[in-house]
């Protein structure tokens, strides 16, 4: 039998006319990539996030930074979609979904189909130089960070930073667009997996509630 606030969640999407998903960690630790904020994960109990993963830390101490992140790295090269990020394809593809914005770095909603996807935080599909902006396609650069290198632009020779925003960074101008107007115009917004404790994602329900459109939360813990 059919749970019936899952049945009332199905009826909301038939009933809307534009469905807007954000997505967090909680989509895509099924398929083993760890949730930074969990206190199971480890990965802020080891590291002070402020340290390490900002863009401050990432200049005072990449070494440092490359040593923190490498597991996470490897998690997300070796993911494969899950239910989930099908089941939101699948939407996307009968119509039903006009954005997907997503919280995860790890590109497996593109990977499961889904093509409207607006990455607040980025991915790690390449690497940016902190000079001269050229870009790397990272797949040509893990082994190197693997064997302990600290990866610099061949260009200008400054730092090359995987293209996840850090703590300090602006979140990609392009994407916070898409992300605010879509919220802004749906009449359904779905949040999945994510604490909605970073802004400004945590800002687009409001938004959306704003408009007076239906927000429907569907997270193990409390947001």
């Amino acid at each position: 039998m059919v749970d019936p606030s899952i049945r009332r969640v199905a009826d909301l999407i038939r009933a809307a006319g534009s469905v807007v998903v954000l997505t967090g960690a909680g989509v895509s630790t099924p398929s083993g990539i760890p949730d930074f904020r969990s206190p199971f994960s480890g990965l802020w109990n080891t590291f002070d996030p402020m340290e390490v993963a900002s863009i401050w830390g990432f200049h005072d101490n990449p070494e440092r930074f490359y040593r923190w992140f490498m597991p996470v790295a490897r998690a997300i090269r070796t993911a494969r979609p899950n239910a989930a990020h099908y089941a939101l394809a699948t939407l996307e593809q009968a119509g039903t979904l006009d954005l997907l914005i997503t919280q995860n770095i790890d590109g497996l909603h593109q990977q499961a189909g889904s093509i409207a996807v607006a990455e607040l935080h980025g991915h790690i599909r390449s690497a940016r130089c902190l000079g001269c902006d050229f870009e790397a396609p990272s797949d040509m650069l893990w082994a190197r960070v693997e064997q302990g290198e600290v990866l610099r632009c061949e260009t200008c020779g400054s730092l090359l930073k995987p293209n996840a925003i850090l703590f300090g960074e602006p979140l990609p101008y392009e994407s916070l667009r898409r992300a605010q107007e879509a919220a802004l115009r749906c009449d359904l917004m779905l949040a999945i997996g994510t604490s909605l404790e970073v802004e400004p994602a945590s800002d687009l329900p409001h938004l959306a509630r704003r408009r007076g459109s239906r927000v429907v939360i569907i997270n193990r813990q409390p947001t």
